[in-house]
C-alpha cells in the first residue's frame, strides 16, 4: 500500500518549496560583483536570508492544514488548542544556529577556491552548490520539525512512519517504512527529501517497503542509487539492510556532537520572549510596570528536536515546546 494521497501531496509540495526557495538565492548569488566577491556578498545576503526564513515559514504553516485534513480536528471544544507557532521555526537551521552566520558559509567556500588559484566560474559554482544545500536543507528540516511538534502535541497520534520516494538515495530507501514514536529524532541528510506520515489508532498507514521501492526502479536506476556491484547484488538476492549502512552521513536534524541544542534565535522577539517575560513577571523578578521592550531572554531556547530528546513523556515534550514558543 502506497502513503495516503494527503500525505504524498504534503511531501511533493515541501519538496517544491524548497525547490524554488534554492532557485531564489541563485539569483541573488548570480547578481555577486566577480571583482569584489565578499562586499558584494555582504549586500546581497540580507536578501538570501529574507527569502530562506519565507520559504521556511510557508513550509511550517503547512502542517496544520494538513495535519487537520488527514485525520480532522481533534478537539472541536479547543480548536486552538496546541497549535503550533509557525514563525517560532524560522531562522536557524535544523542544528539552532542562526541562518545570518550559516549563510556565510558559500562565499567562503568560493573565496577559498579562488585564494588556490582556481577559476572564478568554479568557485562561484562551488558557492551555489553549498547555498543550494543550505537553503533546501533549511526549509526541509523546518518543514519537518513542525511536522513533528504538531503531532507531538496531538494526544491521538502515537508516532510516525517515514515516507520515502522512489528516487531516494539508498540510505533512505533503506529506512522506507519504519515507524517510530514521536519523541525519536528523524534521520536525514543535506537535501533530504523524506517525509513523515502520523500513526493513530484509526490512522496507520503502510508505505512502500525498501523492497518495494527497489522493486519499482529500473536497472539503471539502481546501479546509480547502489552502484554497480550493490545493484548486482541486490539483484542476486542481498539483504538492503547488510548492503546499506543507513546511518552513514545522516544524523537527527538538531543533534551535534551528543551536547544539548539550542538557538539564540527567537530570544529578541517572538512567542518565546513574550512567554519568558510573562514568566519572570510572575516569579516577581520583573516589576509588572516593567515594558518588555527592550527585555532579552538569558536562558537559551532549545531546539524541538533536543526537547524530545530529554523529555520525560510526551506531556512533559508538550510542556517544553510551548515554554520554548513553539505551540500555543
Amino acid at each position: 500500500m502506497n502513503p495516503s494521497p494527503e500525505a504524498v501531496v504534503h511531501q511533493e509540495a515541501r519538496q517544491r518549496l524548497t525547490v524554488a526557495t534554492a532557485l531564489a538565492t541563485h539569483r541573488i548569488w548570480n547578481r555577486l560583483d566577480e571583482d569584489n566577491l565578499y562586499q558584494s556578498w555582504l549586500g546581497l545576503v540580507g536578501d538570501v536570508l529574507a527569502i530562506v526564513m519565507s520559504g521556511q515559514l510557508a513550509a511550517a504553516q503547512m502542517t496544520m492544514p494538513w495535519l487537520n485534513e488527514l485525520l480532522g480536528a481533534e478537539d472541536d471544544e479547543r480548536p486552538d488548542a496546541d497549535r503550533i507557532i509557525p514563525e517560532a521555526f524560522t531562522g536557524v537551521d535544523g542544528s539552532g544556529r542562526p541562518l545570518g552566520g550559516v549563510l556565510m558559509a558559500p562565499i567562503w567556500t568560493a573565496l577559498r577556491l579562488v585564494t588556490a588559484g582556481r577559476p572564478i566560474v568554479q568557485a562561484l559554482l562551488a558557492g551555489r552548490s553549498l547555498l543550494d544545500a543550505i537553503a533546501q536543507t533549511a526549509v526541509a528540516d523546518i518543514g519537518r520539525a513542525a511536522d513533528s511538534a504538531a503531532m507531538t502535541a496531538r494526544r491521538s497520534v502515537t508516532g510516525y512512519i517515514r515516507v520515502v520516494e522512489a528516487g531516494a538515495c539508498s540510505r533512505c530507501i533503506v529506512l522506507a517504512g519504519n515507524e517510530y514514536q514521536t519523541d525519536k529524532a528523524f534521520l536525514r541528510h543535506p537535501r533530504c527529501k523524506c517525509g513523515m506520515e502520523p500513526v493513530t489508532r484509526e490512522h496507520r498507514p503502510r508505505p512502500a517497503s525498501p523492497e518495494d521501492l527497489v522493486g519499482q526502479m529500473s536497472e539503471t536506476q539502481k546501479r546509480k542509487t547502489f552502484g554497480e556491484a550493490g545493484a548486482k547484488a541486490i539483484n542476486d538476492g542481498a539483504d538492503l539492510g547488510q548492503l546499506v549502512n543507513a546511518r552513514r552521513g545522516m544524523s537527527g536534524a538538531s543533534v551535534l556532537g551528543g551536547r544539548a541544542i539550542t538557538t539564540t534565535e527567537g530570544t529578541v522577539r517572538g512567542e518565546f520572549r513574550r512567554q519568558e517575560f510573562r514568566r519572570l513577571q510572575q516569579a516577581g523578578a520583573i516589576p509588572r510596570s516593567q515594558s518588555i521592550r527592550g527585555f532579552r531572554p538569558t536562558v537559551a531556547r532549545l531546539m524541538p528536536e533536543e526537547i524530545y530528546r530529554t523529555a520525560d513523556n510526551r506531556q512533559h515534550a508538550v510542556q517544553l515546546l510551548r515554554q520554548n514558543g513553539y505551540i500555543a
